[in-house]
Formats: C-alpha cells, structure tokens, sequence
C-alpha cells in the first residue's frame, strides 16, 4: 500500500506521533510518505490510504489543515482517509476519543468531510518551549482544567502504545 501522512504542528508533537505511525506503517510493508502541509504537492488520488494529523492551539485546529482539507474534499471522498487530533484535553482519560473529544467533536461539526477513521491523542506540555504569551496563556487553559501550572513542567501525555495500535488499524483499514 501507498500511505500519505500530511501533518500541521505548531510545537513538534503532532511530527513525533506521525514518525511513530510511520514506522508502524513501514513495518508492515506498506510504502509510507509524509508531509509538511506546508510541503504536500502530490495528488491524493496517487495514494491507497490518505492520513491527516493536526495540532490543536487555543481549541482550534491548525488553519492549514482545515485549509487542506476544504481544498481537497473531493479528492480525499475518493479513498481511504484518516484524520487524528492532538491536543491536551485528551490527556484526561473521559475525553481521548474522538466522541468525548471536545475539540474533535466540534471540528466535525464545523467541516464537511467524513474520514474513514478518527482518533485522538494527549499531547505534550513543555512551558519551557513556548513563547511568553502562550505559556501564561497554557497556564491559564491548564489552571482552569486542573492541570499542571509549573512553569518548569514537561510532561509527554501521548500514549504511545494507542499510537502504534492506531498504525496498525490504519494497515487494515
């Protein structure tokens, strides 16, 4: 199989998780590119199974991706698609799925395409990575939810092993 992995990150997390499902993938024998939405000038239609994969800043996804994907909805109708989350509301066990998944739910309300297959995963905290702004901003978001507010704090949230699994349902999709 001809897999495409076209990808929009803002702090390097959603980049690391499409690596990993990238060498799932590999692994399995299927032929695997991926992309920089920024970078992505292939047709679609020249692959089996077409993935997209999205950070999340301020509980929007990236506008590049949602750019992409209104651009070519058509194309993406034509075969098998998948489309992932990351952000840190998934950290909480009662909202990692795409169902609970508040920001996913309301991305699906907001665009008009249907992947075949959705998930969502915890992303990564690092205070010391972001710009003033965003980190008081962060910390706020984080204060207001009950998560961490230390300023020092990194935390890798991603469950690995659901991103592996989410790269071998994606081969027998």
């Amino acid at each position: 199989m001809k897999i495409g992995i076209v990808y929009a990150t803002v702090d390097g997390q959603t980049l690391k998780i499409c690596t990993k499902i990238k060498e799932e993938l590999v692994q399995l024998n299927n032929q695997v590119e991926l992309y920089s939405v920024d970078d992505f000038n292939e047709e679609i239609t020249n692959f089996d199974k077409f993935i997209i994969g999205s950070s999340i800043r301020y509980g929007v996804h990236h506008k590049k991706i949602i750019e992409f994907i209104n651009t070519n909805k058509s194309k993406l109708d034509t075969t098998k698609t998948a489309f992932f989350s990351v952000n840190l509301v998934a950290r909480k066990p009662e909202k990692n799925t795409p169902t609970t998944n508040p920001y996913v739910v309301k991305f699906f309300k907001t665009i008009n395409w249907k992947p075949t297959l959705v998930e969502v995963f915890a992303g990564k905290l690092d205070y010391k990575k972001y710009p003033y702004f965003d980190r008081i901003m962060i910390q706020f978001i984080m204060w207001m939810t009950k998560g961490p507010t230390d300023k020092t704090v990194e935390i890798e949230y991603t469950n690995w092993n659901k991103v592996s699994e989410f790269g071998k349902t994606l081969h027998n999709l």
